[in-house]
């Protein structure tokens, strides 16, 4: 059956592609040497350069996977590409939207991708109010080009100064004011060099959180910490198992003390999946029934109770997730499209979304790839209001 054409697709993993002078125009004129830029690098006889950012004189290329949107997937690969050899609707806010109306979907949060997904590039940064006012400007950005191209598709979402809890909490306030709707935060601070949930050092960036009532987005891989299982396995052991970081993170996050300090703070758990997630809390439960007298976790309350107080997960493919979504509790589900990386099936993602979604009443339907993402992330249908 397919999608009914009244329901609008609300992406919550999408990525943008920075476009090159995005921290040159912004950043004061004795930061720009220093700040993000791009350069060219050198790929081989025969090949044009491709195009890299450095920052502090340090090289980022981009990797070939986060820009695939419309190749092939013979033609994917992991060396650094150039904008030409991307779609435009990879930087560009405008073209977006066309590739979003071609694929049949209405909105989409986006996530960085130079700064990486949580903004952790800004924490190598030796200059911190350079770091800082490069965060600065990827949020400025966010808000005054990509999403005022459709502030009715896009959902606003902002990266913080992690280094700093002051300045990151006041840039959540910033953002807010500004009509962010979501934060991107590490889905496991620790390897970063960061304090742990374990601790309070985060309280005051979460109590934010909750009184701007903005979602705390972990997508897979923000900890730096990919699941590698041995130097020479190849790279598509860590593809598969990259679900297992939201595993990591839902599992950390429900025996810390953050949600017994934290009871409104929410957290969308990004690309990682929503298949695993009843095994994991019939896991973590018995765990807690079995062994949390000796430990310092909290005794009263299941993991599981947390977790369908405080999470939420979304798909693209997970045909066994849609199939035992009632175990996860169809209000904590949220669809994704994930353009425009390789996992998307841009420009088809409508269409099969309704092949995976096929056996699922309408209404159920409707709440996942809509509602339920509208609802969390405070995102109105400004249309709908309007008409009625």
């Amino acid at each position: 059956m397919p999608l009914q054409p009244w329901m609008k697709l609300l992406s919550t993993d999408d990525h943008l592609i920075e476009p090159p002078r995005l921290w040159q125009d912004r950043l004061p004129a004795k930061y720009r040497d220093a700040g993000p830029r791009i350069i060219d690098q050198a790929r081989g006889e025969g090949r044009s350069p491709a195009e890299v950012w450095t920052y502090e004189g340090r090289i980022y290329p981009y990797i070939g996977l986060n820009a695939v949107a419309g190749k092939k997937p013979e033609e994917f690969g992991m060396e650094p590409t150039r904008y030409d050899e991307m779609i435009p609707g990879c930087y560009d806010p405008k073209a977006r939207l066309r590739d979003m109306d071609l694929d049949g979907v209405w909105g989409a949060l986006n996530f960085p991708s130079f700064p990486r997904f949580a903004g952790t590039v800004f924490l190598e940064g030796q200059d911190k109010q350079l770091a800082l006012l490069s965060v600065q400007a990827w949020n400025d950005y966010v808000i005054d080009e990509w999403c005022a191209a459709a502030p009715d598709r896009f959902i606003p979402l902002c990266i913080l100064p992690l280094w700093d809890v002051q300045a990151s909490t006041a840039e959540i306030y910033r953002m807010a004011a500004r009509g962010a709707k979501a934060i991107s935060f590490p889905e496991n601070p620790a390897p970063l060099g960061l304090p742990s949930f374990h601790t309070d050092h985060w309280d005051p960036v979460f109590s934010a959180a909750e009184e701007t009532d903005m979602p705390l987005c972990l997508h897979f891989g923000t900890s730096s910490k990919p699941p590698i299982t041995a130097d020479d396995a190849p790279f598509a052991v860590t593809i598969t198992l990259f679900g297992c970081n939201s595993m990591f993170a839902t599992a950390d996050l429900l025996y810390s003390p953050v949600f017994h300090r934290h009871p409104k703070l929410k957290v969308g758990l990004s690309e990682g999946g929503i298949g695993w997630m009843p095994y994991l809390l019939e896991r973590a439960d018995g765990t807690w029934e079995r062994h949390r007298f000796y430990q310092n976790v909290n005794q009263d309350v299941r993991p599981s109770e947390l977790f369908n107080k405080h999470f939420h997960g979304c798909f693209i493919d997970d045909k066994f997730g849609v199939s035992v979504r009632h175990q996860i509790g169809i209000e904590r589900i949220t669809w994704e499209c994930d353009y425009p990386h390789s996992d998307s099936y841009w420009p088809k993602s409508r269409a099969y979304a309704a092949e995976v979604l096929a056996e699922v009443p309408d209404d159920e339907v409707h709440q996942m790839v809509e509602l339920n993402t509208r609802r969390l992330y405070n995102f109105p249908d400004t249309a709908a209001e309007v008409r009625a």
